[in-house]
């Protein structure tokens, strides 16, 4: 049995005790402070979840989200730019972006793409590019009043939004646009925007110094081109670039120093991507926590012991088993960082 593995179902044992007793007793006013709110800070280390992790579910809406994020119990998240924009009031659009997302990730994950699936992804992109115009009209004249709206529900509900991931950063972006996502980064309470690493200098340097005029974060994404050194150009240029790390990525990559990097660039990682999967020479395969190569658990214990401050983001990328669905993984994803950190 993968030892991971058999951690979990070790521990779960243990949590399942300790939720029967009676926490009541440990004081009234924390307990009506948090009543019926989320709370995934666990012994100091905030586990949240970026909201792409629901991306199968039908309805996207702001409302829905967060009615997901609290039932998966999760008190934090990294908030993708859809649900907060189309609160907004951003212009609907046809375009299936659950399809898109399918191909690019496929793609990503080193699959090739058939002929009809490439002839597809390329007609979607086409009519991505052309609502972007439409888009970029809009956030023109956005009234960021509806994102501190968005802010407060999320709030009261015991959700608190640490990073924005609008589509907003690209090089085909203008300059209003990529203010208007720091903007609203802002007005969302979030301390860092999120994009993935354009590989290329000039764009990272513009975007540090937007950001120190805008007084906001960025926090480049990698995948399997993450190195030791891949952010090292970036962070160089502004002391507001800086890492939203994927611990998954970097070990199908094939990395076996992925500690000594949390170790050299805590400091600089603002949120980190955490998902299950294989190095190359076992397939580098998206797996379900417990199962694969990422070592989920030391990671975590680390930043406990080392008080790191970023949260560890769930990103549930595995396939999903017949009979459950995004929200059940996620939640025990949630039950594994539990276990580790108890």
């Amino acid at each position: 049995m993968n030892k991971r593995r058999a951690f979990l179902i070790k521990s779960a044992f243990g949590a399942a005790g300790m939720a029967l007793a009676p926490s009541w007793l440990n004081g009234a006013p924390a307990i009506i402070k948090r009543y019926n709110k989320p709370d995934s800070n666990i012994n100091g280390v905030q586990i949240g979840c970026i909201t792409y992790s629901f991306r199968s579910l039908q309805d996207q809406s702001a409302e829905a989200t967060l009615k997901y994020v609290t039932d998966c119990g999760i008190s934090a998240i990294e908030l993708m730019g859809g649900p907060a924009e189309s609160f907004a009031g951003m212009p609907e659009s046809d375009l299936n972006r659950r399809r898109m997302y399918q191909l690019r990730g496929k793609q990503r994950s080193g699959e090739a793409l058939t002929a009809e699936e490439a002839k597809e992804f390329a007609s979607l992109q086409e009519e991505a590019a052309a609502y972007g115009t439409e888009v970029a009209k809009w956030r023109n004249q956005v009234d960021f009043k509806k994102f501190e709206q968005l802010r407060k529900m999320y709030k009261d509900a015991g959700v608190s939004i640490y990073a924005f991931k609008p589509s907003a950063f690209g090089k085909s972006n203008s300059d209003a646009e990529i203010a208007y996502g720091m903007k609203a980064a802002k007005a969302l309470g979030a301390s860092h925007v999120t994009l993935e690493h354009p590989s290329d200098d000039a764009h990272t340097l513009k975007l540090g110094k937007m950001g120190e005029q805008h007084k906001m974060a960025v926090a480049y994404h990698g995948h399997e081109q993450q190195t030791f050194t891949f952010w090292d150009t970036a962070l160089a240029q502004s002391p507001r670039n800086a890492l939203n790390f994927d611990a998954g990525h970097y070990i199908a990559a094939g990395h076996t120093d992925i500690m000594a990097l949390l170790e050299k660039q805590h400091s600089r990682i603002l949120s980190m991507h955490t998902k299950d999967r294989q190095t190359p020479a076992n397939g580098k395969g998206n797996l379900p926590w417990g199962t694969g190569d990422t070592p989920i658990v030391e990671i975590l214990q680390m930043m406990r012991k080392n008080k790191y401050k970023f949260p560890a983001s769930i990103e549930l990328e595995h396939q999903i088993p017949e009979g459950s669905d995004a929200i059940k993984e996620v939640q025990q994803c949630l039950e594994y960082c539990k276990s580790a950190l108890a």
